[in-house]
């Protein structure tokens, strides 16, 4: 990009043209080099700053499975595999830094290890928690029992793991009910809650290896220990059960309390009242319930001094102040003392996102705010934004004994990494620690731009164009609208690569690429979030719809050359939007519902279905219905591609069924393809996110020929 102002006309073209020339040198990249980027998933600084554990996923193409691999950091030695099975995720530092706790379903030793490094019999597989040593040797599991970990922490001495499970059941208890239903699924009344679980960790991993214990590691109670029931595992703890399943764990500093987060056991989000915090005393006991909202608190910190507990509300997930409504991420913390919850952050007009502490106690979190999530300090109600790059800000995390800082950060063009801050009041002067897919550097690079326009009711409105390689500020190119899902989010500066995010590829095959943040979208106000209530696909229909005329009336685009598609709430949207219009000459489409009342009652979250259409569909039947596009389905004239996981239970994969049925029976060109065991997100098999996309991309080019 030209950047340097003072340049003559003359000079500012030779620029762009040097520019063009430059991309155009290096060849695209492929299909098999696209699919095959790894996501860094998690990052965790050591407590003393001084080292670090990623975590990874990478597609594995010979086992059809994705490989999730622990990677260490250390100052000395740069970045070196940690674990080698591949199924490995969410680390944690033991709070001396020469542990690391992880949740993997790998064999146990001495079990046979199927494919994909985990127990080679299904019955045996189980999300364990296990620990490894950062001076090395071997993991090693906490447990054998069968129990699935939701989530965990290490106590602040490090001398405990406290998790919660499934409450298990005994043998005699599994017989009985074996006995009584035999293979009858009861639909809620399967479902149990947790329990909440503290195990010593010295003593449970003495089982594994010949090492003389600490004096002080089996200091709990041996009488209590053998105690226990049968079904938890030697020497655990039970400290509270719960009817709901127990999502988060935070420790107070200073041991003397347990606060632990809720979510239904069902794993449908039907009710923003399942969602609350709660405080244990670490020997155990009733938990004390400290919110009562409709909101979903999420990612519990405590202030290093324990005198607040702080806590998040992610986009679109609800707030603390009234009834439940989608507005953008907000900032909390709580008196544990009186319960009282302050705002924080509030003068902040866009959408905060995670964010840490540092050991002075100050709040560094993301913001999003237009197409950019940047780092802010947070002091009160206010937001200071800090020096960084231009680009994407995602995650971070705090070392306790340092000032320092881990983050995430990419641009459109520049895969996501991992940084080391060593002050995090000035992200700029990062240190890069990984440099996975580092293919995108030798390969042509699309340029892009934000673009606004003036929706039909004057509202203005923003997104991205992405130009082919060498093609900025090209003229009549074929256009592709590709439409973020949600709809609580925004395309903007950041990386993506995968079968969800595939806009730079499309862009690389000759795509003017558009990605509208209509309204509903994340970081530009409550108000515009807002504004999507409750004409859940028409109100940001009429946007997307302005901008494509909008792109044609200023010449970017080729009114006979647009093509549009989608996936989940951009598969919702790209459903409707041909009913509207037959401008489009091919749509691409998944997992997005064509109508309201049966994906009301199969959707996993029914209250934000009920929200967005003002209440039930016996309250609202005439919204459900004028806002769903199978009652218009009789204007379809755009041939389709769908796609739709099998398993997917937050958009019913019968909604795909039903769509196909209409094209079916309207004689619209389509073919839908069914990826077999994938949810909402095709998390399963990297087969079927290559396939999706390679087909995808062939019918955009039949009907929408270059």
């Amino acid at each position: 990009m030209c950047w340097r102002k003072v340049w003559s006309v003359l000079g500012l073209s030779f620029c762009c043209f040097s520019l063009a020339v430059a991309q155009s040198s290096k060849p695209a990249i492929t299909l098999d080099e696209y699919m095959s980027t790894t996501e860094i998933t998690a990052e965790r600084l050591a407590p003393g700053g001084s080292a670090a554990v990623i975590a990874t996923e990478t597609p594995d193409w010979k086992h059809n499975i994705f490989s999730d691999d622990l990677w260490l950091w250390t100052a000395d030695g740069g970045l070196r595999p940690l674990t080698h099975s591949g199924t490995e995720r969410d680390p944690r530092w033991s709070p001396d830094g020469k542990w690391v706790a992880f949740v993997s379903d790998r064999a146990l030793p001495g079990e046979a290890a199927g494919d994909d490094g985990a127990a080679q019999s299904e019955s045996d597989r189980a999300d364990r928690l296990w620990v490894i040593s950062v001076a090395g040797g071997e993991a090693l599991p906490l447990y054998t029992q069968k129990l699935d970990v939701h989530a965990y922490a290490w106590s602040p001495d490090g001398k405990f793991l406290v998790f919660s499970a499934t409450q298990p059941q005994t043998e005699e208890q599994q017989d009985a009910e074996k006995a009584e239903w035999k293979d009858v699924i009861r639909w809620r009344e399967k479902d149990r809650g947790d329990v909440l679980v503290k195990m010593e960790v010295a003593p449970a991993l003495a089982r594994y290896v010949k090492a003389p214990l600490p004096e002080d590691a089996a200091s709990g109670d041996k009488k209590k220990a053998e105690e226990k029931p049968a079904e938890l595992p030697p020497g655990a703890q039970r400290l509270t059960d719960s009817n709901e399943e127990i999502t988060e764990i935070a420790p107070s500093p200073d041991g003397k309390a347990l606060a632990f987060e809720t979510g239904p056991p069902s794993q449908r989000e039907e009710n923003p009242a399942d969602f609350e915090i709660f405080f244990v005393a670490p020997e155990g006991g009733a938990a004390r319930q400290m919110t009562h909202n409709e909101a979903l608190e999420s990612k519990l910190a405590w202030s290093p001094d324990g005198r607040w507990l702080h806590f998040e509300v992610p986009a679109g997930a609800g707030s603390l102040e009234g009834k439940y409504r989608d507005v953008q991420g907000r900032l909390y913390r709580m008196d544990p003392e009186s319960g009282k919850v302050e705002r924080l952050g509030a003068e902040f007009d866009g959408s905060w996102g995670p964010y840490s502490l540092l050991p002075d106690g100050r709040l560094i979190a993301t913001g999003q705010k237009g197409t950019e999530t940047q780092l802010y300090q947070v002091d009160g109600d206010k937001a200071t934004k800090l020096p960084g790059l231009p680009g994407t800000y995602a995650d971070l995390d705090a070392a306790k004994g340092s000032g320092a800082i881990l983050v995430r950060y990419s641009t459109i063009n520049d895969p996501e990494q991992a940084y080391l801050v060593a002050n995090p009041l000035e992200p700029q002067q990062a240190k890069q620690l990984t440099d996975f897919n580092r293919i995108f550097a030798e390969r042509a690079q699309p340029e892009w731009q934000t673009y606004s326009w003036k929706s039909d009711d004057g509202r203005t409105v923003e997104g991205v164009l992405i130009f082919p390689p060498g093609k900025k500020d090209a003229k009549r190119l074929r256009m592709l609208t590709l439409i973020h899902g949600g709809p609580e989010d925004a395309d903007g500066n950041r990386f993506g690569a995968d079968w969800y995010d595939w806009a730079t590829l499309a862009a690389d095959r000759g795509w003017l690429v558009f990605r509208p943040n209509y309204r509903g979208s994340t970081g530009y106000g409550d108000d515009f979030m807002l504004a999507i209530q409750p004409h859940l696909v028409s109100a940001p229909g009429h946007d997307i719809l302005s901008g494509v005329d909008a792109l044609v009336r200023d010449g970017y685009a080729d009114p006979d050359k647009l093509a549009i598609g989608g996936y989940s709430y951009g598969g919702y949207m790209t459903n409707w939007l041909i009913t509207q219009t037959t401008r489009f000459k091919a749509a691409v489409t998944g997992a997005g519902a064509v109508e309201h009342a049966a994906n009301w009652g199969n959707d996993d979250l029914t209250y934000d279905d009920a929200w967005y259409l003002g209440g039930a569909p016996w309250q609202n039947p005439q919204l459900y219905e004028s806002e769903a596009a199978l009652f218009q389905f009789n204007r379809v004239k755009t041939p389709v591609h769908l796609v739709q996981g099998q398993a997917d239970v937050r958009v019913s994969f019968l909604e795909g069924v039903l769509m196909e049925r209409a094209l079916q029976e309207l004689g619209i060109p389509h073919e839908f393809l069914v990826f077999p065991g994938e949810g909402h997100g095709l998390g399963k098999n990297p087969w079927h996110g290559y396939i999706k996309v390679r087909d995808e991309l062939k019918w955009l080019d039949k009907y929408v020929p270059d």
